[in-house]
């Protein structure tokens, strides 16, 4: 069984492509499962606020207008109805913009839950964690890639999901409220200009994505040489490696400084398209405005009139601009879009396939027929995961139950090794691997050399890595768990912790 040494290819960089679309589409399966999930039924709540509020939108919009029209006409009854019309409108869409955002920010948060459920339980699955580490190391910071990344994709989904929802049906409202107005010239003119600036984004975004990705990758490397320095604490200290330590650590953060300077470098021509056309938006609807104007369609129109036509033509106009400028806008949010989801799908995808391949294992075992064995071993050759250098070779071990087996040989001889492969942490590179017991206390348990202290209370680490107590009597069983402190000379815990059920920072 041959082990491929998986790497990042050369050509693979992220980008604005069917990739990502597919990767894209791929997460959102995951965040909307069904059309009646909890996240689908917030976003059709989300999509009526939104639309509720716009509506209320246009009738604020145009009340400047019919202003225009009672001051001309000296109306002060008119007036006084306009001016209560308009405080309720805006309690209305004071009121509805602060429920979209309050939907906005509860999607963020249920988004984030739900996919960073979905990650955990691939990553705690069948020893996803370790294999993920030893065969995919191209896949680096998973733990930042589950933690960071996903909160902030989910953040800017968002932060964008109402404008993403209400932008079909405010483009198809106002383009027709715009060519009622001035005509096809407007919306096609306004159309024009959103397809340059969009073509130009799309120019601009491209270097962005690739050093977006690089700059997070960077982000996370830093992050676990100052995680690694607080776990081996000690033992930098003893060796006086401070100085050394200082140098290393300095140099990743000069990496990721640079990747951020080159990526502010790239990033300030796509503010700058993007700002240039959010001004000449504003310019633009008054060209639109002045089309049929000066063509004369307007010209039986007295000044009040026409200053109240010109004030709702120009808010009809105003607000299409806006709406397309908000598109281009989203370009530097869907540039982090695109980063996170490239690196959160990279993810899932090398854990999906580490499941497929341990599941066509399975299969494979299941085939075998049980024999008097425990564990065995046929012509097994052993690799590190990623090397062809041989630790073991040609091993046949048979092992039974009630038996005893000592192995033995200098550091570094392959002995963890086998039992890595035993494990099945570790795939042999040639050979049969065959287990006829289950792990966990009614099998074979293993215990790692380095010992591993999780987070929870003295009773949870005695029985560590079980939730209950091995056999389960029934009933609260503390002697057992203190007979075993006793037995391995650790009742001095009991008092410095106070207590089996006390919660304890094992860290320090």
């Amino acid at each position: 069984m041959g082990m491929r040494n998986f790497r990042a290819e050369k050509g693979d960089r992220p980008r604005l492509d069917r990739l990502f679309l597919r990767r894209f589409l791929t997460l959102q399966s995951v965040l909307f499962p069904r059309w009646m999930s909890e996240n689908v039924l917030m976003l059709l709540t989300l999509l009526v606020v939104a639309l509720t509020g716009q509506l209320v939108v246009y009738q604020v919009g145009i009340l400047p207008s019919q202003f225009y029209g009672v001051l001309a006409n000296r109306d002060p009854s008119g007036f006084r109805r306009l001016a209560v019309l308009a405080v309720m409108l805006i309690l209305a869409i004071s009121l509805l913009r602060s429920v979209e955002q309050y939907i906005g920010k509860l999607v963020y948060v249920n988004c984030r839950k739900v996919m960073t459920e979905h990650l955990h339980k691939l990553y705690f699955t069948k020893q996803v964690y370790y294999t993920l580490s030893t065969e995919r190391p191209h896949v680096d910071n998973p733990d930042q890639r589950m933690t960071q990344d996903v909160e902030r994709l989910c953040r800017e989904l968002g932060t964008v999901a109402s404008k993403l929802l209400i932008t079909p049906f405010t483009l198809v409202y106002y383009s027709y409220q715009c060519a009622i107005s001035t005509g096809w010239m407007g919306p096609l003119s306004i159309f024009g200009y959103f397809v340059i600036g969009s073509l130009l984004n799309r120019l601009l975004m491209g270097p962005l994505i690739p050093k977006l990705v690089q700059q997070e990758k960077l982000e996370g490397d830093f992050r676990f040489k100052h995680v690694e320095i607080r776990v081996n604490a000690e033992a930098a200290a003893f060796t006086r490696a401070g100085l050394v330590e200082h140098s290393r650590t300095a140099q990743r953060l000069q990496n990721l400084i640079s990747v951020q300077k080159d990526l502010m470098n790239q990033e300030l021509w796509l503010y700058f398209g993007t700002n240039l056309f959010d001004y000449l938006g504003g310019i633009l609807s008054y060209m639109v405005i002045a089309v049929p104007i000066f063509a004369g369609v307007y010209r039986d129109l007295s000044a009040a009139e026409l200053s109240e036509l010109i004030s709702k033509n120009a808010f009809v106009s105003i607000y299409l601009v806006n709406c397309f400028s908000q598109i281009i806008d989203l370009s530097s949010s869907l540039c982090d879009v695109a980063g996170y989801t490239h690196r959160i799908a990279e993810l899932d995808e090398a854990m999906r396939c580490i499941l497929q391949g341990q599941k066509d294992e399975d299969e494979e075992a299941k085939e075998l027929q049980p024999c008097d064995a425990v564990f065995v071993l046929e012509d097994v050759t052993i690799t590190a995961p990623g090397s062809d250098c041989t630790l073991v070779r040609n091993l046949n071990v048979h092992v039974r139950e009630g038996s005893n087996l000592l192995i033995t040989g200098e550091t570094g001889s392959g002995k963890s090794s086998i039992l890595r492969v035993l494990a099945r942490l570790w795939k042999p590179k040639r050979g049969h691997v065959c287990v006829f017991t289950p792990f966990g206390p009614r099998g074979v348990l293993f215990l790692p050399q380095k010992p591993f202290l999780s987070d929870g209370t003295l009773r949870e680490q005695v029985i560590y890595p079980l939730k209950e107590v091995f056999p389960n009597s029934g009933q609260v069983d503390d002697d057992r768990i203190l007979r075993s402190l006793e037995m391995s000379g650790l009742t001095c815990l009991l008092s410095r912790t106070g207590g089996l059920d006390h919660k304890v920072e094992w860290k320090w």
